[in-house]
């Protein structure tokens, strides 16, 4: 992949490289820096994610964190996880909350409980001024009720949503999370919304173990896949890749402060 893509340097602002998926990081953080992948955010799900993030950005030079608690992930929450996660926000490597955010698509939700956590660490991000990385499934109407009277910043995490949508968040000055999904046969709808909002709102990601692009969706996800997701975007909107690595990478270290560090 490298030799198309030399002049780029990529961000991935969305993963989980964690030891539960991964039996060699090191192998993966040295596939990421011969692939041209930059800087990589790993974000937090549940307390144990959290704890071993903290681990890995002291190891890994181009590892950046969020550190937040996942709607689905919530079985174990309590006052004391709010209490850990804003003791740990204040690390120079640790860049904004997340995974946060709304997820219906089970059954047996506890909308309620997932609203009111979602809040909780939202009004974190306002305190300290970070910006948040948000996960919605099947919940974008109530995740843009809550987040148009926040005033807060952050990612719309593998957005699935349409162009109506994705501009709405636009104008609340969030950004659009483009994926492996963008390659997928199927992904008529995320190629509509690449082809229509502008590509300063778009910011690279891989959510790696998971969605993979093409042809690799055989294989576990890594960063070092980024820009096989550049490219399809590229392609959609007939622009050069080294322009969508320049842009998409500018449009992550404005959103992130603590990046530049």
């Amino acid at each position: 992949m490298l030799d198309l893509y030399e002049k780029s340097k990529f961000i991935d602002t969305h993963s989980h490289i964690f030891r539960e998926y991964y039996d060699n990081i090191d192998e993966v953080i040295k596939e990421a820096k011969k692939n041209n992948i930059d800087k990589i955010i790993i974000s937090g799900c549940d307390l144990k994610s959290n704890i071993e993030i903290i681990d890995l950005i002291k190891k890994y030079d181009i590892l950046y964190a969020t550190l937040g608690f996942h709607p689905t992930e919530l079985n174990d929450f309590n006052e004391d996880s709010i209490k850990w996660l804003e003791e740990h926000l204040k690390d120079d490597k640790v860049i904004g909350i997340g995974e946060i955010g709304l997820d219906y698509h089970y059954d047996n939700t506890d909308k309620q409980l997932q609203q009111d956590v979602f809040k909780m660490q939202i009004a974190l991000a306002k305190k300290y001024k970070l910006p948040i990385l948000v996960h919605s499934r099947d919940s974008i109407g109530d995740t843009y009720n809550i987040l148009k009277d926040a005033g807060v910043k952050g990612d719309i995490h593998c957005f699935s949503s349409s162009v109506e949508m994705a501009n709405e968040f636009i104008k609340l000055g969030f950004y659009i999370g483009i994926g492996g999904i963008v390659t997928f046969k199927n992904a008529k709808n995320i190629v509509e919304v690449v082809k229509n909002i502008d590509l300063n709102h778009i910011l690279l990601e891989t959510d790696a173990p998971y969605l993979t692009p093409e042809p690799y969706r055989k294989y576990k996800n890594e960063s070092k896949y980024i820009p096989i997701i550049a490219k399809k975007i590229s392609e959609i909107k007939n622009i050069d890749i080294n322009d969508v690595a320049r842009v998409t990478s500018n449009n992550a270290y404005r959103l992130f402060d603590k990046l530049r560090k």
